[in-house]
């Protein structure tokens, strides 16, 4: 069985988090009645489900996350942080620049968790899954996610013939985790070359899958994009204590 690695995104400036990320690192914006960081939650989620080699990829206000978490001797796991390269930048690149210095290997399965998501889900199943598939890339799906404005059905004239209030896609959504073969790593670094920018989810996702065995894992688990003001102010600290108590026994 391959070594499995969390890679952690955490260096985003977190601009639609704004006034609060003038302050915090995204990442370490409190929540719950326990009020935690939320990359506390991310660390002992992947603990609980045996991934102890973490990486932190980083860069605004970096300084916060490393002198919370230090080796991470104290969450019963070992971090290793590398900054970003202002050079090539976007999560993609973040993680290219990783490889490029040596600190992913070719050799371990990566699970790739957006530091801005706070989920309870199953982080076992999912590479279990990405495991008996042979999967070179497996996307973490969820159904049902509601969008958070009204959306307009217009006819030729620009008529609205059809209005709901946030509705929920029908389709399955991506909640910003992913397990990847270390292998793809080199592909990724061919398609970043003579690039300033590369998205991960945008970018190399849709490239891999007409290339790669590329799969979808889904999942009815919790989980929450944490990623706005508008989501940080709704966020129900009393449901966070509900669905997470077990990473705190």
């Amino acid at each position: 069985m391959r070594d499995v690695r969390g890679v952690v995104l955490c260096g985003g400036p977190g601009k639609r988090l704004r006034p609060i990320t003038y302050y915090f690192q995204k990442a370490m914006i409190p929540i719950g009645k326990r009020q935690k960081p939320l990359l506390e939650y991310i660390v002992r989620l992947l603990r609980f489900y045996g991934v102890k080699n973490l990486t932190f990829l980083v860069d605004y206000k970096a300084e916060q996350i490393i002198n919370y978490f230090n080796s991470g001797s104290r969450f019963d796991v070992n971090i290793t942080y590398v900054y970003d390269n202002p050079v090539l930048k976007g999560t993609a690149g973040s993680i290219v620049n990783a490889y490029r210095k040596k600190v992913l290997s070719t050799e371990e399965t990566l699970l790739i968790y957006y530091g801005d998501i706070l989920t309870n889900m199953n982080l076992g199943d999912l590479l279990r899954f990405h495991r008996e598939k042979n999967a070179a890339v497996t996307v973490a799906l969820s159904g049902g996610f509601t969008v958070r404005v009204g959306v307009a059905e217009l006819d030729e004239s620009g008529r609205i013939r059809r209005f709901q209030e946030k509705p929920k896609i029908e389709k399955p959504v991506s909640i910003a985790i992913v397990a990847l073969e270390g292998k793809i790593l080199e592909e990724m670094d061919s398609l970043a070359s003579g690039k300033r920018e590369l998205d991960f989810m945008g970018d190399v996702i849709p490239h891999l899958i007409s290339k790669n065995n590329v799969y979808g894992y889904l999942t009815d688990a919790f989980w929450y994009d944490v990623g706005s003001t508008e989501a940080y102010e709704k966020l129900d600290h009393n449901i966070i204590d509900e669905k997470f108590s077990f990473l705190y026994k």
